[in-house]
């Protein structure tokens, strides 16, 4: 008689009140909305059952407990569903386990909290993450300065940094917007926080903010960044303790060859990367692929790498899609330069016309990252002022996929990893 696998056995055990099973399919063809099943699994992890994330079949399916209660709330929420039998369920995943297969059964154990880093009084547009989290019906709570500096961040599993710039230099908006009353009014802001907080210098806020979350990933924090907060965030702690900011940003003077005394030791993602110096120039340094690319929109899509699920289930999670070939999109931070990027670090998507990496992700201390480039999946080239992406029209969208899978990460049962 043939052996059922160890974890087979245990995933039975586990549900073994339930006679079948719902399948959430999240291929092409037979998912109606991708972005509110990952609301649904949520869901179910937070009604304390378990989910099994199905790596590979059909689009990274969702293995979850038939009840009542879960078959309503998928048809509220009008996500394609499936009842399948006991004996189909052992089927499918006796057929993952398979060595010739790359496809992998993981445990989603316990829904992640989740904090979002954005400051108050944000617009519609700013935050594609924020966006996706309402529209999946994902809970979620926002922090701010005040409380990562009051290491408030240990109350959460996941942490999304909103578009921020963590240098001091308030976006490096200062060359087109200097006039415009939303930057007159945001820069005062960021300077009565930062004199209330007991800061001379906005910059310098920022790095005691971005060496608390370096502190909290370190630690065992999941961390996921778009846009400008990933260069900004890494350039931020190459250039701790060394003055990189213009008089219009901080009132003085930036340190004389300040370039010299960069410490790429200090960041997560990128080295060797040369900073921007002009105020005038929309660009934080030679990490972003903005303004060296040569891509048209009718052409800009870019590629998720396959990776082994069964070897490699963190890469293949953060993968999962319905298609390996995504729309690009643009930003402030659009992409990354590649031989800029640490050699420890995974490149999991790429732009194949000019070998841009566009979502990459990496391990540190006891803690993860992924830095998504681009502003939002389905906005193209978003501007200042623009209406928000309504998420109604894209609710299959495989750029807003990869957030998600992000999302869920952190859920997932977990294994020692080397720090």
């Amino acid at each position: 008689m043939k052996k059922i696998p160890l974890f087979l056995l245990c995933f039975f055990t586990t549900f073994s009140t339930f006679a079948s099973y719902i399948l959430v399919p999240m291929d092409a063809d037979t998912q109606k909305n991708h972005l509110k099943a990952y609301g649904i699994t949520y869901w179910v992890l937070n009604k304390e059952l378990k989910v099994k994330w199905l790596l590979n079949y059909r689009g990274g399916s969702f293995l979850l407990p038939d009840t009542d209660a879960i078959q309503k709330e998928c048809q509220i929420r009008g996500v394609s569903f499936e009842i399948i039998s006991n004996t189909k369920a052992e089927t499918i995943l006796q057929d993952i386990s398979s060595p010739s297969k790359n496809m992998e059964a993981v445990v989603l154990e316990k829904a992640p909290k989740i904090a979002v880093y954005t400051p108050k009084g944000k617009q519609p547009w700013d935050d594609a993450v924020t966006m996706v989290l309402k529209y999946a019906e994902i809970p979620y709570e926002t922090v701010y300065d005040e409380e990562v500096l009051n290491d408030n961040l240990l109350l959460y599993d996941w942490l999304h940094l909103h578009h921020e710039d963590f240098t001091g230099q308030y976006g490096k908006f200062y060359g087109a917007y200097r006039a415009a009353s939303w930057y007159i009014e945001e820069k005062k802001s960021a300077e009565a926080l930062a004199a209330k907080l007991g800061y001379s210098k906005v910059s310098e806020q920022k790095l005691d903010v971005a060496l608390k979350i370096r502190d909290y990933v370190v630690g065992g924090g999941f961390m996921f960044a778009m846009c400008s907060a990933t260069d900004s965030f890494d350039i931020a702690l190459a250039a701790e303790g060394i003055d990189i900011c213009e008089p219009m940003f901080d009132g003085d003077g930036s340190e004389a060859a300040y370039q010299s005394k960069i410490n790429y030791n200090k960041t997560f993602a990128f080295k060797n990367f040369i900073l921007e110096r002009s105020p005038l120039v929309y660009e934080f340094s030679s990490i972003d692929m903005t303004r060296k690319r040569n891509v048209s929109k009718t052409t800009d899509y870019f590629s998720l790498m396959e990776f082994s699920a069964k070897w490699d289930p963190i890469p293949t999670m953060l993968c999962q899609n319905h298609t390996a070939l995504v729309k690009g999109f643009m930003g402030q931070t659009t992409s990354f330069t590649r031989n800029e990027i640490k050699s420890n670090v995974l490149v999991m998507g790429e732009t194949k016309i000019n070998g841009e990496a566009k979502y990459i992700h990496g391990i540190k201390g006891k803690g993860f990252f992924t830095f998504y480039g681009g502003h939002d999946p389905e906005d193209y080239q978003h501007r200042v002022g623009d209406a928000k992406t309504e998420l109604d029209l894209h609710p299959t969208s495989p750029g807003y996929r990869l957030i998600l899978n992000n999302v869920l990460f952190p859920a997932a049962k977990k294994k020692k990893q080397k720090t």
